[in-house]
């Protein structure tokens, strides 16, 4: 059975921003409309940057699709590779993903494992949904930090999330079958 992966991606939130690396990168995955046998995906694209909101949309999300693997995303224009967080703070305790993520970075050119999550929307965003999982169920859930995109660096990204995608369904045992899923949750 084909893993089915949430992917969610943020706004804009400074006026310099014509938009936001996350959304773009999510955009090119929709757009490729590639989704192997091994997996569908989902998009939830373009959540306010605002950690309430946002946290309740994903949140409704993952009750309606209940996905195999959730994989937040948000721009981090100060970097310049792909980040995975190990963890998020909120509420004065921090929690960390279930994923093992040296073995997951193991095969990805470029991206890196980060400790921290930013303390903005997108540390808030995974730490709820950390939370809401960690009391329900087994699903998992990484978040990754998008810098900017440009045609340098996009093939390498892509390649990469299309591997990080790879991993999940080979760690979870998932049986191969022909669905080629792509959904927007509005």
């Amino acid at each position: 059975m084909a893993q089915k992966i949430l992917l969610t991606s943020f706004q804009t939130w400074l006026p310099h921003q014509h938009s936001n690396a996350s959304d773009d990168l999510l955009e090119q995955l929709q757009k490729q409309a590639v989704s192997p046998d091994s997996y569908s995906l989902v998009f939830l694209r373009q959540l306010p940057v605002d950690t309430a909101l946002a946290s309740k949309k994903a949140i409704a999300s993952i009750k309606l699709e209940k996905p195999d693997v959730i994989i937040c995303c948000g721009m981090a224009e100060s970097r310049q590779q792909l980040t995975i967080e190990s963890g998020a703070w909120g509420e004065e305790k921090r929690l960390k993903t279930t994923v093992d993520l040296a073995q997951l970075i193991h095969a990805l050119d470029q991206t890196k494992i980060s400790h921290d999550a930013g303390k903005f929307v997108c540390e808030g965003l995974y730490y709820q949904v950390l939370n809401y999982l960690q009391k329900r169920d087994s699903t998992r859930c990484i978040f990754v930090h998008v810098p900017p995109i440009d045609s340098k660096n996009l093939s390498a990204f892509l390649s990469d999330f299309a591997k990080i995608f790879d991993y999940f369904c080979q760690h979870s045992a998932c049986e191969l079958n022909k669905s080629e899923n792509l959904t927007e949750i509005e």
